[in-house]
């Protein structure tokens, strides 16, 4: 019996027999432990042959006891393919396709920490988020997920105010630690709870820090509020990148609505991620990227000629689980006689727990490029997966 047997076996042992713990208490502090399976097929309509992933994420952390505010953690991450019909994007299988999910074992987060009523700080190796991860996430879906190394602290001057500092100087993707970036970036947040809802103003200042010009400068403005059974979400971004000491001007729009129906939450919204004249399109680099534009990741990076996305999903809870589906119409910010729709998509989930313990799920992407969408495909993706955490 080979490694990767073996290690499979063992985890196929732990994720669906093993009962599931509180975390434990021990001298050194509270140690927690997670593992999650999942199968990944992906069938895209080029040349490249469909995908099969079977990947087994390891993650243990360890928090230290407080000592006058002062504490540490620390976590460790393992990623492990036992099918690896797939190209990991680091040149690995590359006549497959792409799911973003390489073997790797790195120190995924190790940083000192200091907390009490008002002021939190942390300096090191941190998972780093920002509102709806739009614009800085960890991108917990992918087996690695995104930190960053940093100084960040947030201050709540009182219940209504709360000010978020961070600055990073490495940024360790979720590709593992061959393709982790070197940076300079500033992020600042700002936020105000008020009784008609929360008001939220950024700037996110990000830098490669590769010795070239490649700013890319975001100012924004969020506002969430809720009345009876509605939710609503407007926020508008403009930002500026240079590149090669070119400027590019771009805007962000976001307009959202949720309702609660007979048990039914519907939502609808509208995005757009703008573009400069069809040459540079809005770019978002630290966010959680799968949670926006469609679960089939066709828009990681905006295209040239910007992205609007026009969504309507529906979602619901069953005795056994909770169930949501979505559709997606895509069209070019700034159109053009070639380049005008950009395609549709169809997003559907439905997650559960085993013996109300282990989650699992199953979800389902349906991709279709429509007629102009600028060298895209169709593409079908499905996930299955099962997790346990003690």
């Amino acid at each position: 019996m080979n490694t990767k047997q073996t290690a499979l076996i063992t985890a196929t042992f732990v994720v669906t027999a093993l009962p599931t713990y509180a975390a434990m208490d021990t001298a050194m502090g509270t140690i927690n432990a997670d593992f999650r399976m999942r199968y990944e097929a992906v069938d895209q309509d080029n040349a490249a042959k469909d995908a099969s992933a079977l990947t087994v994420r390891s993650k243990i952390n360890l928090k230290t006891p407080s000592n006058n505010g002062f504490y540490g953690f620390l976590e460790l991450e393992n990623t492990t393919a036992f099918v690896d019909d797939f190209n990991d994007t680091l040149g690995n299988n590359t006549e497959y396709s792409v799911v973003a999910d390489p073997d790797s074992t790195e120190l995924d987060q190790g940083y000192l920490g200091y907390t009490n009523d008002k002021l939190n700080v942390k300096v090191g190796r941190q998972v780093i988020t920002m509102d709806n991860h739009r614009f800085v996430g960890h991108v917990g879906w992918r087996q690695d997920k995104q930190t960053f190394d940093a100084i960040t602290a947030s201050y709540a001057a009182s219940k209504h105010w709360k000010v978020s500092y961070g600055y990073i100087n490495k940024r360790n993707r979720i590709f593992s630690d061959e393709k982790d970036v070197d940076a300079k970036d500033h992020l600042f947040n700002a936020q105000l709870t008020t009784s008609v809802g929360k008001f939220t103003g950024y700037g996110y200042l990000l830098e490669v820090d590769n010795g070239t010009d490649n700013g890319l400068d975001t100012f924004g403005v969020r506002y969430q509020g809720k009345a009876e059974n509605l939710s609503y979400t407007a926020e508008f971004a403009s930002q500026t990148a240079e590149t090669a000491g070119v400027e590019f001007d771009t805007s962000y729009f976001l307009a959202e609505v949720s309702a609660k129906l007979s048990g039914f939450v519907v939502k609808a919204g509208y995005e757009s991620l703008g573009s400069d004249g069809g040459k540079a399109g809005f770019a978002t680099p630290l966010a959680t990227l799968h949670k926006f534009n469609g679960w089939a990741d066709q828009f990681l990076a905006t295209p040239s000629v910007g992205l609007n996305d026009l969504y309507v999903g529906v979602s619901g809870k069953g005795q056994y689980g909770k169930w949501a589906a979505t559709f997606h119409s895509y069209s070019a910010d700034e159109s053009s006689a070639t380049v005008d729709d950009l395609g549709s998509e169809i997003n559907l989930v439905y997650t559960s727990k085993i013996a109300q313990k282990y989650p699992v799920g199953i979800k389902y992407a349906a991709y279709s490029a429509g007629d102009m969408a600028a060298g895209k495909v169709d593409a079908n993706k499905l996930w299955v997966w099962i997790g346990a955490s003690f």
